[in-house]
């Protein structure tokens, strides 16, 4: 222990690396009431603190190994300060990465520089590729997380936390791959002050270090997901185990839903966005005082990095909320008659809808698929689906339906043969509560819709498709109807979309 702490006071990180400063999350803390604060690790050059492992190491590397290079295996972060490290000294980095490995840090990679080897769909098919052209090409491996030095760096930001934050602390959320960031931080912190909690967190899908701390020995996961691509390692390391088995008080799994609604609490309080794996320790810290109810205590997460590809905050902004449980998504049968949506509505009663899906199947029933916002979580929830069930309507909760939510939301619909007299409208709506309910009410004129699609996007106005079935003789006080709406609208009926993958008529 002595010896981690010396190496952690004299590691030389300040040469690329910056004292990140330790922020309140004042919306997160008023929510959870306790003081939340974020270690801004993703203000660093490089975006991740990796570059203080990777930096310490190798500044330390005799002469002989600096002129042969470097070499590394990394899924982005631990590349990008290898990469700044090499270029900071004047030597050569070669960099072996997973082809799943996001784009955003292979590119980041070659600005610096380095030498980028895509090989393998994991970590671990990059890591074996990596220790092969180390023994080929005469190269020092620079180890991500299972070597004293990158631990010793990575400890400085421990050592920061206590310098920063001398007040009493419940507790430390940590990001757990590796484990080479919990294992510098857990060394440093709990020397000083074992009172503190150490708390490390995983996705569910690649949960190493849970399962080798519950097994008392490093575990070989089968697979791992790469969501969070910058903990995706099937394996702890052996040294970075031995620190946490002694120095981590626990591990919480987080799911993906989990990770995408902390990465919405760290925008909406520093407007800055975290990479999946870099708002675990938000995520992990949220499910602490869930699952404890402590209130009015120091709680700490370290934001350990912000290299997110933009294409991938779609499907963070889709999953956020549900994350939060401040969206429920329903499946409910309601009769095939007129009036039928209007009923559903009044039953929901003034809450937004977030999403509403539908195509006329047949004559006696209709399946929608229906997200709702929420304002008071699971309680609120069992209200609608008690609201629905009381109107004699059949509700299938989907809220953790991972097919339901990956797929079959976007697949509602098809050709319905045999439809009669539907036209097909594409509105926007004000994205306002009643803003449907109000255009369901002119549907009394005994018009019968038969297809309905809306999405929430983040925007003034919903987008909103519509197919209603209005006879001919009938088409001009429709016309008339929705001009008195007030709603942009644009009459799709002969769309080719339409025709080629929706169109039912006779």
């Amino acid at each position: 222990m002595h010896d981690y702490i010396k190496k952690i006071l004299t590691a030389r990180v300040y040469d690329v690396a910056i004292e990140s400063p330790l922020e309140v999350m004042s919306r997160l803390s008023r929510r959870l009431n306790n003081r939340v604060l974020l270690k801004r690790e993703d203000l660093q050059p490089v975006f991740s603190f990796k570059l203080r492992g990777a930096y310490n190491k190798i500044s330390q590397l005799a002469r002989e190994a600096l002129d042969r290079g470097v070499i590394c295996a990394s899924a982005g972060n631990h590349a990008q300060g290898v990469a700044l490290a090499a270029q900071r000294l004047g030597i050569k980095a070669t960099i072996v990465m997973p082809r799943t490995t996001p784009a955003i840090k292979v590119q980041a990679v070659r600005d610096r520089g380095g030498k980028t080897v895509l090989h393998g769909d994991t970590y671990d098919e990059a890591y074996q590729h990596a220790r092969q052209l180390e023994t080929d090409k005469g190269l020092t491996f620079i180890h991500p997380y299972d070597d004293p030095e990158v631990i010793a760096g990575n400890g400085t930001i421990g050592m920061e936390i206590l310098r920063q934050h001398p007040d009493p602390i419940e507790a430390v959320f940590i990001a757990v791959g590796g484990g080479g960031l919990i294992a510098g931080v857990a060394t440093y912190i709990k020397f000083l002050r074992p009172e503190i909690k150490i708390i490390g967190v995983e996705p569910d899908d690649a949960a190493s270090m849970y399962e080798a701390l519950k097994n008392d020995q490093r575990i070989m996961l089968d697979q791992v997901g790469i969501f969070a691509d910058g903990v995706a390692v099937r394996q702890v390391g052996e040294e970075t185990f031995r620190l946490a088995r002694e120095l981590v008080d626990e591990v919480i799994v987080v799911s993906t839903d989990e990770i995408c609604a902390a990465i919405k609490d760290i925008f909406d309080d520093t407007r800055s966005i975290a990479e999946p794996a870099g708002a675990l320790g938000a995520a992990g810290l949220k499910k602490y005082v869930e699952r404890t109810g402590v209130s009015g205590a120091t709680l700490i997460a370290i934001n350990c990095g912000a290299n997110i590809n933009f294409d991938r905050l779609r499907h963070v902004a889709e999953r956020a909320e549900l994350g939060e449980r401040r969206e429920a998504l329903l499946a409910v049968t309601i009769p095939e008659q007129p009036g039928s949506f209007r009923k559903f509505c009044q039953t929901i009663g003034k809450r937004a809808i977030t999403e509403f899906n539908y195509r006329y199947a047949d004559q006696q029933q209709a399946q929608v698929f229906a997200g709702i916002q929420l304002s008071e979580g699971e309680e609120e929830k069992s209200r609608i689906i008690s609201a629905l069930r009381e109107q004699s309507y059949p509700v299938v909760d989907m809220s953790d339906n991972e097919m339901a939510k990956l797929h079959v939301r976007y697949m509602v619909g098809g050709h319905a043969p045999g439809i009669r007299d539907e036209i097909l409208y594409r509105f926007q709506f004000p994205e306002r509560p009643g803003a449907l309910l109000k255009f369901l009410t002119g549907m009394a004129h005994g018009w019968n819709i038969s297809l309905f699609h809306y999405r929430n996007h983040g925007s003034d106005h919903g987008r909103v498709l519509v197919g209603v079935q209005v006879p001919e003789a009938e088409r001009s006080r429709f016309h008339d109807y929705i001009h008195t709406l007030g709603y942009p609208f644009f009459e799709e009926t002969d769309n080719p979309a339409y025709r080629l993958f929706l169109d039912g008529r006779t």
